[in-house]
């Protein structure tokens, strides 16, 4: 039976990790979380005191951390690379940068280890579901051998390149669409409770319409509360945001809509609002057009 460590027992995490033990892998897994291992012991999983102990010997390792930071930190300051298997594999699917992960890629395979670039669109949802999609850069041989475990994890998983930093790119383009289209629904909105229509008429006609999009229909409702239930925080777009203008500047590409939607996101966790739904965008909307107190038709 393959063995996998997984580093990264979070709201995503661990979902998916319960997902590989219901496909028939071992998953041996830490986090700095002591109750997510021991709900991973619960359902099958061997847990492990430190990132070195669930990378020991195993055939592969899954990094699902918060960025490219902590994958480094994971694998050469803590040293769980060294205790992967010869010709073992790094699957990072963390959103990061491209350019540092085709740099952390290099270092992993000058150790004769195998690295694929595979972050994942899809939130809990996707994760509880085994629903995730997939974006996987790596040597058509590495895909090829890690394609069983990401398979257990997502249902629609694409092979994007054979160059580690090309899935991190299709990544950061879904983000930049991602955060923009959150950011436009919430300036639409602001037009129209300034106007006094009612945002869940405005809703229902838009949905319908050649205007809509699944972020409207997905975060449109949860602009309408005053306290929706988190799915994504808004402080996911601020860090993600910032990806895409680092790969845009990388790159030499002007992002002008994703730096102003960055601004919103940004002055919103300013505001103390960064742990509320990314939704919650339009509070700003609503400071800077002193609606917040005008009715939106709940």
């Amino acid at each position: 039976m393959t063995t996998i460590g997984f580093i990264g027992l979070g709201s995503m995490g661990l979902p998916m990790a319960f997902n590989l033990l219901k496909a028939g892998f071992g998953v041996r897994g830490f986090d700095l979380r002591t109750d997510a291992v021991g709900l991973l012991e619960d359902a099958g999983g061997t847990g492990a005191g430190t990132a070195v102990d669930a990378a020991r010997g195993t055939d592969a390792l899954v990094l699902m951390v918060v960025n490219a930071a902590q994958a480094e930190t994971v694998l050469f300051t803590d040293g769980a690379l060294d205790q992967l298997a010869p010709g073992g594999i790094v699957a990072l699917m963390a959103t990061c940068p491209p350019g540092v992960v085709t740099d952390l890629a290099a270092r992993v395979e000058a150790t004769g280890r195998g690295f694929v670039d595979c972050p994942v669109s899809g939130g809990v949802v996707g994760a509880v579901g085994a629903t995730l999609t997939i974006m996987a850069a790596a040597r058509r041989s590495v895909f090829e051998a890690a394609k069983p475990i990401l398979e257990a994890m997502g249902d629609k998983v694409y092979h994007v390149g054979e160059e580690p930093g090309q899935g991190a790119t299709v990544k950061t383009v879904n983000q930049l669409l991602c955060g923009v289209h959150i950011a436009v629904v919430a300036e639409a909105f602001a037009l129209a409770v300034r106007k006094g229509v009612d945002l869940g008429i405005l809703l229902e006609i838009m949905s319908g319409s050649s205007a809509s999009s699944w972020m409207l229909k997905d975060r449109g409702p949860r602009m309408l509360m005053a306290d929706p239930e988190i799915t994504s925080a808004v402080d996911i777009f601020v860090k993600d945001l910032g990806i895409v203008l680092e790969a845009g500047r990388d790159a030499k590409v002007a992002l002008p809509l994703a730096a102003v939607a960055h601004q919103l996101f940004l002055a919103t966790s300013g505001r103390g609002d960064g742990a509320a739904d990314d939704s919650q965008v339009i509070r700003t909307y609503h400071v800077m057009n002193g609606t917040r107190d005008l009715p939106s038709g709940n």
